[in-house]
């Protein structure tokens, strides 16, 4: 299906024309009509089918732009994937005038949200959390809301918001339409579904078809060879971006720390990290200044990087959904996706029951045929990039084209090809440099200015 067939107006299909968005994903071909036609939705869809434009567009598209009222509500588990949330909606709405996106999450100051609230804003995007506090402090009108979206459902549920969920559903008009997206249907989801939903059209795109362009190997070995194992099949396949996922928050900061040690370029993402800690460490893997990503799923939970070269399940989840929901960050935009897991034989089963579950057979790889551990002579995990962070962000009108200026203009002399991702965000910048040049640009950056401005730039470890 062409997004031309589907109910749009021209200003979100001449965006969708220019972001070379030319085929409808399963998931939105399903869901975009009922959604614009008003029905509750409970989708079951994995990161990366396009469920975020799937919801996003027939919000859009029924917006009162002329009052600026908060009209939808998007929950999301973490800010991470609030940020992305909201990102996708200024990206499809950037042709939609006056359009006003708000973020609100935890482990950012409350009041500017308050004073964002105050001037009034068409969609948010928050942590239930956070929306939870502001409702309390009667700083959030929810009383003209048309639609209410769950993303990433069940995780939610997992990390214990079930109750702030339910009070901020409770506070919302009667009359709404409510959108659930889950990967997993749990009791949990079902109850909840009948709860708050109004006859929903149920939407799944089957999950085992996901998993049919990605490679999956598994190594079998002994629970107490697991990290040595692990450094093996990096310097092997030598991703320069992968997921490593763990089932423990302990396992993640012992791992990090092992992988640090033996010269990979790593860094470890679990649920006791400090908001700024996370951001940091997101920042850098997302710009490559990190090679190797460490985390548990509900700290993994939305996290969607561009061009994952391998995901790889030191520890197997308990469940097959999981195991899926994990692989299908590799392997996208029509690129062959790597699966790599580590086996024990107390894993057996549960190999057993994701081919059952999947209908592929993982494929049984040789730990025989893989380099030592020992990086002596072999094959280098270091990132080429260092990563950079200026004191401004687009709240402060700060752009991509300012920074890139201010280290290749006449002051800071460097090539464009030195200089990496740019990543802005509400009060903070991050840039990605060439790490043979990074002291060179650290300093003319302090040195100089961005936009006339002198700003505090920090490099990040």
């Amino acid at each position: 299906m062409d997004f031309s067939a589907l109910a749009l107006s021209q200003p979100l299909l001449q965006v969708l024309e220019e972001l070379d968005f030319k085929v409808v994903t399963p998931i939105q071909a399903q869901s975009i009509p009922v959604l614009l036609q008003g029905r509750d939705l409970i989708g079951q869809a994995r990161t990366g089918s396009g469920k975020t434009a799937a919801f996003a567009l027939p919000i859009l598209e029924k917006l009162q732009l002329q009052q600026r009222r908060l009209q939808a509500l998007v929950l999301c588990p973490t800010r991470e994937l609030c940020a992305q949330v909201a990102g996708e909606f200024r990206r499809l709405g950037r042709r939609l005038p006056g359009l006003q996106i708000l973020v609100l999450a935890g482990g950012q100051p409350v009041r500017p949200q308050v004073n964002a609230l105050e001037k009034g804003a068409h969609v948010a995007v928050g942590t239930p959390g956070r929306i939870l506090d502001l409702l309390q402090r009667e700083a959030l009108d929810t009383s003209r809301l048309a639609t209410v979206v769950l993303d990433e459902a069940d995780r939610m549920l997992d990390m214990g918001f079930r109750e702030d969920m339910e009070r901020i559903l409770g506070a919302t008009p009667l009359i709404r339409q409510t959108v659930l997206f889950s990967a997993t249907f749990p009791p949990t989801i079902e109850a909840m579904s009948r709860a708050f939903q109004k006859e929903p059209t149920r939407v799944t795109v089957v999950e085992a078809e996901a998993a049919s362009d990605i490679q999956q190997l598994c190594y079998a070995c002994a629970p107490e060879a697991k990290t040595e194992i692990l450094l093996r099949v990096l310097r092997h396949h030598q991703p320069n971006s992968a997921i490593v996922f763990c089932n423990l928050k302990a396992t993640v900061v012992e791992l990090t720390r092992a992988l640090a040690a033996a010269g990979v370029s790593a860094d470890g993402l679990q649920g006791d990290l400090e908001q700024s800690e996370r951001d940091r460490v997101m920042a850098k893997f997302r710009n490559h200044s990190t090679r190797i990503l460490i985390a548990t799923d509900v700290a993994g939970r939305g996290i969607d990087v561009e061009a994952l070269d391998a995901v790889i399940n030191f520890d197997l989840p308990s469940q097959p959904e999981p195991y899926v929901h994990r692989i299908g960050r590799t392997g996208r935009a029509g690129r062959r996706g790597l699966a790599l897991s580590l086996v024990t034989l107390a894993d057996e089963r549960k190999v057993v029951d994701i081919e059952d579950a999947t209908g592929v057979t993982l494929e049984r790889a040789s730990v025989d045929a893989l380099p030592p551990a020992d990086p002596k002579g072999g094959v280098s995990l270091k990132a080429a990039w260092e990563t950079l962070c200026i004191s401004a962000g687009r709240k402060d009108k700060m752009r991509p084209g300012d920074i890139l200026g201010a280290l290749t203009g006449e002051a800071g002399g460097l090539s464009a090809a030195h200089i990496g991702k740019i990543e802005i965000q509400d009060h903070l910048a991050y840039v990605a440099v060439s790490k043979d040049l990074v002291r060179v640009a650290l300093q003319r950056l302090r040195e100089g200015r961005i936009k006339g401005r002198k700003h505090r730039i920090d490099w990040v470890r």
